[in-house]
């Protein structure tokens, strides 16, 4: 056994993991497991790694791989509607609304950076059923499964046509593709419309949270807490150590994760879809009417935008987020031929940053050219270089952004000077040049 072991611990690859790996089996609960002479965890082993994760040994005919069910009952099944839908995905065909149609996929990889030598060695799935959510994960034991595995997902892909990720169109799709295309073998499936939540997500909440990791979410957002859960970093060391043959306890927190990880997909994917369907009535607070009013804005319903922009004014927005809804609000005021509105808009968010100087420019802008009063425009072009110049003499705006503005709005005086002059040249019979 000694021997055995000296052979094992020759196989390990220095790596700076080590120390991070420690502090895991510090944090995450042991689970004493004592392989037997002639025990190994890979494939056509004794079964200890089926034992322990509750799995069973599938076959197709690239070969086995494992696959694990369980299910839970929250969130339960949730059916969006097609409008909310297309806020997201503007040409959604109407088989998206259909929540039989829904596969939900998250992946642990070998590496987190991507690229052709790292396998999906897990793919988590869940759909709808029995009034929950099914999940199944198909697990490679070594790298000669993986085949085995991409037909089994090839087939569950062909049942469910909508694909349902976080992040998955950067990440878990791309690195799937290529291994599709590695293979040279199994044919890449082609999911009819592929939702990802993550940007979604981000307009939601990420002015709130600052972090849109799933977990964050599930605490701030859906008021689950997961526990105690491994750090997204270590899987790759764990898997790497556990095919090198080590002991195959510490994949549990591994599978546990992804299961977290779908499940909390569930729940975020139909919170996001109600609050697109419905932000009037369920948005808990302005920064989620903000986010739902950009969206709406993005995908040209205007309308809609305009109402819950000034539904989040109205409610507690931190001091930026006002004035961006405040600038996004006047900007389709203008669009509508809301002068009123707008003017009142871009009184109130004048001041010394960028949106305050880009306020005092759509002022003078109205004043000029809508309003026929180029003395009011002068007005407010003065009051503009004074903000500047107050600013710049205390050191509050960047030496860079100063010129830059400063340019502009000197380039609007001289013009509007000109202007001002312009009926006594004309009265006095001289001539001049007619502007550009």
């Amino acid at each position: 056994m000694q021997d055995r072991f000296r052979r094992l611990k020759a196989l390990q690859l220095p790596s700076p993991s080590v120390r991070s790996g420690l502090e895991w089996e510090a944090a995450v609960p042991h689970i004493p497991v004592q392989l037997r002479d002639g025990e190994h965890t890979g494939p056509g082993g004794s079964g200890r790694l089926e034992q322990l994760l509750g799995a069973t040994a599938k076959a197709n005919e690239y070969g086995e791989h494992l696959s694990l069910h369980c299910w839970f009952g929250e969130p339960a099944r949730f059916t969006p509607s097609i409008e909310a839908l297309r806020l997201l995905m503007p040409d959604a065909p109407e088989e998206v609304a259909d929540p039989e149609q829904w596969i939900f996929l998250d992946t642990e990889t070998t590496g987190l950076a991507g690229g052709s030598g790292t396998y999906a060695f897990l793919v988590g799935l869940a759909w709808w059923e029995g009034g929950g959510l099914e999940v199944e994960q198909l697990f490679m034991r070594d790298h000669s499964e993986e085949r085995s595995l991409l037909f089994a997902l090839a087939e569950r892909l062909a049942k469910r046509r909508v694909l349902v990720t976080f992040n998955g169109k950067s990440f878990d799709w791309p690195l799937l593709e290529t291994r599709y295309r590695m293979s040279r073998k199994i044919p890449l499936p082609c999911p009819r419309a592929h939702l990802d939540f993550l940007h979604p997500a981000r307009n939601l909440w990420r002015l709130r949270l600052g972090s849109v990791r799933l977990s964050e979410l599930e605490r701030h957002v859906l008021g689950w807490d997961r526990g105690q859960d491994l750090m997204s970093g270590l899987i790759p060391q764990i898997y790497l150590d556990f095919i090198r043959g080590g002991s195959p306890e510490r994949l549990v927190p591994v599978l546990h994760h992804n299961q977290m990880d779908l499940r909390g997909l569930a729940g975020l994917s139909s919170r996001i879809l109600s609050l697109l369907s419905d932000a009037e009535t369920l948005g808990q607070d302005g920064l989620e009417l903000f986010g739902v009013s950009r969206i709406c804005e993005r995908q040209g319903d205007c309308i809609r935008a305009r109402k819950l922009y000034e539904q989040s004014i109205a409610s507690v927005l931190p001091v930026e987020t006002d004035r961006t809804a405040r600038r996004s609000l006047a900007r389709l005021a203008k669009r509508d031929g809301d002068f009123a509105l707008a003017c009142d808009l871009w009184r109130s968010a004048v001041g010394n940053s960028r949106p305050g100087y880009e306020a005092y420019e759509q002022l003078a802008i109205y004043h000029e050219h809508r309003a026929r009063n180029p003395q009011e425009a002068r007005e407010v072009v003065r009051r503009a270089l004074d903000e500047l110049h107050r600013a710049n003499h205390a050191g509050t705006l960047a030496p860079r952004a100063y010129h830059e503005i400063r340019a502009r709005f000197e380039h609007r005086m001289a013009r509007l000077e000109r202007k001002s002059r312009r009926p006594l040249l004309e009265g006095l019979g001289t001539k001049f040049c007619p502007e550009e």
